[in-house]
């Protein structure tokens, strides 16, 4: 049975090679790498590099803003080629969930993330594979989610004020740690929310990054509140990412044999977990929705009059890369918009960097418009924004997606409401 399923599915899909797949978003990252090259010279890159690897990285710290816009792109790029070529080594499927991994290591390496503090993470997820006696590939893709905690490295080693040598020492030790703790905890976490909050692994960074802020304020350590947010480069950043847009669809057009054809069927998936579209649906056509995708987050920037920077270009890159793994136009933009209407009722400005970030990333949610219909998740949208506003204190800012751990609650408390109080199809 399953033979003749894969058959049928090769004779209305283009088999598009596993190395055809790697070659095209290892080429986007590359893109990503040298557009930093268009802002700034090799020598403020360098520079910068530095300032970005020594920082504390807490929510929110814009790389942009700390050091400047080439050395953003350019950690960008960089981090999502090291995530690439991890699997690679690891033999890891180039599917959907792997290209939301890549994207949104991209996307948060915009504000967050660095080479310095993902690298302890990673070889904890490491050590766990060699304690179970499993290949690093099985948890390759918990592995690059988890980097969400690089925070938590970079705060220990340079923001507590240690001596630099017990910094690196005890931060790497807790990012070891972390990596160690994250599978089973991953695992056990997808049960809390269905399936409905994509950001799976987000949630359960939150957890651990509550757990450790609570033993650091047992100590009396405390995380500051960090807002640096660059402004004020929205025609230059919008000219550069509609190009980069645009070429996802031009590509995918072309690769899903000159035509759109299965984007219909891809935005009838409700695309709770797992939904891998490259899977279902085929390569190209998961291309052209993540572009689309992106052109829809840029959009929601400029339509509230808001600001494009690090942590609002890592919302819309990581919207793209869930574009091959459960989000789409369809069951994103209902979210969206009920974010967009809590900030007409709340104390929230909708331009403000948090309130976008809350309907960029809120579309973790997609899933749940996605099976209960529009109504559902315009719901979720506003519930989750009042959310999402809340739960950072928790962790202190050094868990990266914050949304993650939001979503997981609102979806944990809202999917069962759903399920008991609806009839069949009555949200569509």
């Amino acid at each position: 049975m399953i033979e003749n399923v894969e058959k049928r599915w090769a004779i209305h899909h283009k088999i598009i090679s596993e190395d055809t797949k790697y070659k095209v978003i290892t080429m986007y990252a590359v893109i990503i790498l040298l557009t930093g090259f268009f802002f700034n010279n090799p020598l403020e890159i360098l520079k910068g590099m530095g300032t970005v690897l020594t920082s504390s990285s807490i929510l929110l710290t814009d790389y942009m803003e700390i050091a400047n816009i080439g050395t953003a792109f350019f950690n960008s790029g960089l981090m999502m080629l090291g995530s690439i070529f991890l699997a690679r080594k690891t033999r890891a499927h180039m599917n959907g969930y792997l290209i939301a991994a890549v994207s949104i290591v991209g996307g948060f390496a915009m504000f967050g993330k660095n080479p310095y503090n993902v690298v302890s993470i990673v070889l904890g997820v490491y050590l766990y594979s060699r304690i179970q006696k499993e290949r690093f590939g099985k948890f390759i893709l918990i592995a690059l989610f988890g980097t969400a905690l690089g925070p938590l490295v970079s705060q220990i080693t340079f923001g507590f004020g240690l001596p630099l040598w017990a910094g690196v020492l005890v931060g790497n030790i807790a990012g070891i740690l972390t990596g160690i703790i994250l599978p089973p905890l991953a695992t056990s976490f997808v049960k809390f929310h269905q399936g409905f909050n994509l950001y799976n692994v987000g949630f359960t960074a939150g957890i651990i990054g509550t757990v450790f802020m609570a033993v650091f304020r047992s100590f009396g350590l405390e995380t500051p509140t960090v807002y640096q947010v660059s402004q004020g480069n929205n025609l230059a950043l919008a000219s550069i990412l509609g190009v980069y847009f645009g070429s996802f669809i031009v590509t995918g057009y072309l690769m899903n044999e000159h035509s759109f054809k299965h984007l219909r069927e891809l935005m009838r998936q409700p695309g709770r977990l797992v939904s891998d579209f490259v899977t279902t649906e085929g390569f190209g056509v998961s291309l052209v929705n993540m572009g689309l995708l992106g052109f829809a987050g840029m959009g929601y920037v400029f339509l509230v009059k808001g600001e494009l920077s690090g942590p609002t270009i890592g919302g819309i890159f990581t919207m793209i890369g869930f574009g091959a793994f459960g989000k789409h136009l369809r069951n994103a933009l209902p979210v969206m918009l009920g974010v967009f209407l809590a900030t007409q009722l709340k104390l929230w400005d909708v331009n403000s960097t948090g309130a976008i970030l809350a309907a960029l990333f809120g579309t973790t949610l997609a899933p749940i418009s996605g099976q209960f219909g529009w109504k559902a998740g315009v719901l979720a949208g506003f519930l989750h924004m009042s959310m999402v506003m809340n739960v950072g204190y928790l962790h202190g800012g050094i868990n990266l997606y914050n949304n993650g751990l939001s979503g997981g609650i609102v979806a944990a408390t809202l999917v069962p409401i759903l399920d008991a109080f609806r009839e069949e199809d009555s949200f569509e």
